[in-house]
C-alpha cells in the first residue's frame, strides 16, 4: 500500500510516545497478584504520577461491589438490634366505659327588683368641695341601677395568668350569675350594685401609670385590688381585666428583697389581696408571692397571738392585727400550706380574746369597747371562733350600740369601724344582718358622690368621702374601697354561720360540673 510507510512512522512515534509515559502498562495482561503489587505501589507513589491515579482508580473499581454488599447487610443488622431493644407491645389493654354524665343545667340569672326605698331628703353639697371636677352630683335615688350579672369576658380579652372559670369554696359566690343569686338570698339589689360599678370605674380611672393608686402607694393599691377581686374581677375581666393586671404586678414588684413591704399596717393589707389574687387566678407566680409574704405575718405574731405595728412588737394592736388576721384567712382560702398556717390561725384567736372586754367589746391595746368591736367580733368569725363568749358578747354590744346614718357617723373613723362592723353582722345572719341591712345599704348608697357619664365610655363613675374626718382614713380611694367592700358583702365571702357541711355539699355540687381552666397569654 502506498501509505504504508508513513502509518508505520506514526504507529512508531505513538508507541515511543506511550513508553515514554508508562502508558503501555494500560494494555498488559496482569495476574491477579501482579494488579495488587501494581496498586499498592502506586497508592505510594507521587500523587500526580500516573501510577498513583491508575491505583486509585483500580481500589475505587474494586470497592463498589463490596459496598454494594457490606451497606445493605450493616443496615439489615442495625434494624435488627433495634427491634430486640424496642418494648413488646402489650397483648391487651383495659379499656373502662364510662356513661357520659349531663351536666347540670344552670338556672337562669334571675332579675333583682329594685328595693323599695322611700325617696330620702335632698342632700346638701353648699360646703362640699370635690377633689376632682363632677359632671353632676346625684342622690341615689336618681342614680341608675345595675345589672347585677355583668356579661363574663370574652377568653381573648386580656390575660396574662391562669382565670379558672369557677370559683369555688367561699369565694364561690363572686363568679359571674351567682352574684345575682347571692344577691337575691342575703338582701342586695341594683340599687347597691350600680353604687358598686360606680365605684369600681372611679378607682379605674383614678390608677396610675404604674399599676398603683396614689398617697400610700402599696396600701391603696392593695385596697383597691381586694375590692375589684370581691367582684370576681381577674385579668380576664372584660371592663377592669387590665386594671386587675397592673396592680396585681405593682405590688409583686415593689416588695423589697425580702419578699415583704416595709411597714406592718402595709404589708398586711398588701399579703390579703395578694392571697386573694393568687385564690382567684392560682397563678405559680402569685403563690411564690403569697407564701412569702404570709412568712413575715406568722413569724410576726406574738406569743400571746396579736400583732403589732413592728413584727414582732410588745403591743396586742387590734387595728393592726385585723389586717394579719384577714390576710392569714386569705392565705388559707388560697390553700396555701405555709408552715405553722394553722397554728398562727389559732393563736390569733387568743390574740383577739385578750383584748376583749368582759362586758361585751373589743379594746385597741387591751380590754375595751368601740368602734374596733366590729375588728374582733369579724376575725373570730372569719378565724372559726364564732361561737366563743368574747365574739357573741361583742356582737351584742355592736347591736346595741352601732349605728349606721351618714350625716350622723358612728364615732370618728366611722367609714374604718363600718367595714368591719357591717362584715360582722353579715356573718351573724339572722336578724341582725336583716335589721343592719335595711339601715346600712340606703345610707351607704346615698352618701357616694356620682359623676354623671364621666366615664371614659360615658357610663356614671362615683365616689365616697368619709363623713367623719378622723383617724384611720388615708383619703378617697381608701373611703371609696371600704365603702365599696361593705355593698359587695352580699357575695364576697359565703357566710360564716352556714355550716361547714353546707358549704362541703356546695363544693360538691361545683366539682360534679365539668370544671374549665383557660391558660391565655399575650
Amino acid at each position: 500500500m502506498e501509505n504504508e510507510p508513513e502509518f508505520e512512522h506514526e504507529y512508531d512515534e505513538l508507541h515511543a510516545l506511550m513508553s515514554k509515559h508508562n502508558l503501555l502498562s494500560l494494555f498488559e495482561h496482569l495476574t491477579f497478584r501482579q494488579k495488587v503489587a501494581k496498586v499498592s505501589a502506586g497508592l505510594k507513589a507521587d500523587k500526580d504520577s500516573g501510577d498513583y491515579k491508575y491505583a486509585k482508580l483500580q481500589v475505587q473499581r474494586l470497592s463498589a461491589p463490596a459496598s454494594a454488599i457490606l451497606v445493605p447487610i450493616i443496615g439489615l443488622g442495625l434494624l435488627s438490634l433495634l427491634a430486640q431493644l424496642t418494648p413488646p407491645r402489650p397483648a391487651s389493654v383495659e379499656v373502662e366505659v364510662v356513661e357520659e354524665i349531663e351536666p347540670e343545667v344552670l338556672d337562669e340569672i334571675e332579675e333583682l327588683e329594685d328595693e323599695p326605698i322611700e325617696p330620702p331628703e335632698p342632700i346638701e353639697m353648699d360646703d362640699f368641695t370635690p377633689d376632682a371636677p363632677m359632671t353632676e352630683v346625684t342622690d341615689m335615688m336618681d342614680a341608675p341601677t345595675t345589672e347585677v350579672s355583668p356579661q363574663t369576658a370574652e377568653f381573648d380579652a386580656v390575660a396574662l395568668i391562669k382565670s379558672p372559670i369557677i370559683m369555688r369554696g367561699i369565694v364561690g359566690n363572686r363568679s359571674p350569675g351567682m352574684r345575682g343569686k347571692a344577691m337575691g338570698t342575703y338582701g342586695g339589689s341594683g340599687i347597691t350594685e350600680g353604687a358598686v360599678m360606680r365605684a369600681l370605674r372611679w378607682l379605674k380611672s383614678e390608677q396610675l401609670s404604674d399599676g398603683s393608686w396614689p398617697k400610700n402607694k402599696v396600701a391603696m393599691t392593695g385596697l383597691a385590688l381586694l375590692t375589684f377581686l370581691a367582684h370576681g374581677e381577674t385579668p380576664a375581666s372584660e371592663e377592669f381585666g387590665e386594671t386587675v393586671l397592673n396592680a396585681i404586678m405593682y405590688l409583686v414588684n415593689s416588695r423589697d428583697k425580702t419578699g415583704g413591704w416595709n411597714r406592718r399596717y402595709v404589708h398586711a393589707i398588701a399579703t390579703y389581696a395578694i392571697c386573694e389574687a393568687y385564690a382567684l387566678t392560682k397563678t405559680p407566680m402569685l403563690m411564690e408571692a403569697a407564701e412569702t409574704a404570709l412568712e413575715h405575718v406568722i413569724k410576726g405574731q406574738l406569743p400571746t397571738g396579736g400583732w403589732g405595728y413592728a413584727y414582732p412588737d410588745k403591743f396586742n394592736d387590734t387595728s393592726c392585727a385585723g389586717w394579719c388576721a384577714q390576710a392569714l384567712k386569705a392565705g388559707k382560702m388560697a390553700g396555701l400550706t405555709n408552715p405553722g398556717l394553722d397554728d398562727a390561725i389559732a393563736l390569733a384567736v387568743k390574740g383577739f380574746q385578750e383584748n376583749a372586754s368582759p362586758s361585751g367589746g373589743f379594746g385597741y391595746r387591751g380590754p375595751g369597747t368601740g368602734g374596733l368591736t366590729g375588728v374582733g367580733v369579724l376575725c373570730m368569725q372569719l378565724l372559726g371562733a364564732a361561737n366563743k363568749g368574747e365574739c357573741t358578747r361583742g356582737l351584742a354590744w355592736l347591736n346595741q350600740n352601732a349605728t349606721f346614718k351618714w350625716d350622723d357617723p358612728w364615732l370618728k373613723s366611722s367609714v374604718y369601724y363600718w367595714y368591719y362592723t357591717t362584715q360582722a353582722k353579715f356573718h351573724a345572719g339572722g336578724s341582725t344582718w336583716q335589721q343592719w341591712n335595711a339601715q346600712f345599704s340606703r345610707e351607704l348608697v346615698r352618701g357616694q358622690t356620682v359623676l354623671k357619664g364621666a366615664a371614659a365610655d360615658g357610663k356614671d363613675m362615683g365616689f365616697w368621702d368619709s363623713p367623719a374626718k378622723g383617724e384611720h382614713s388615708d383619703g378617697r380611694v381608701m373611703d371609696t374601697c371600704l365603702c365599696a367592700l361593705q355593698l359587695q358583702v352580699y357575695y364576697r365571702y359565703l357566710p360564716t354561720f352556714k355550716t361547714v357541711k353546707a358549704i362541703e355539699e356546695e363544693e360538691e355540687l361545683v366539682s360534679d360540673m365539668d370544671e374549665i381552666e383557660v391558660d391565655i397569654s399575650i
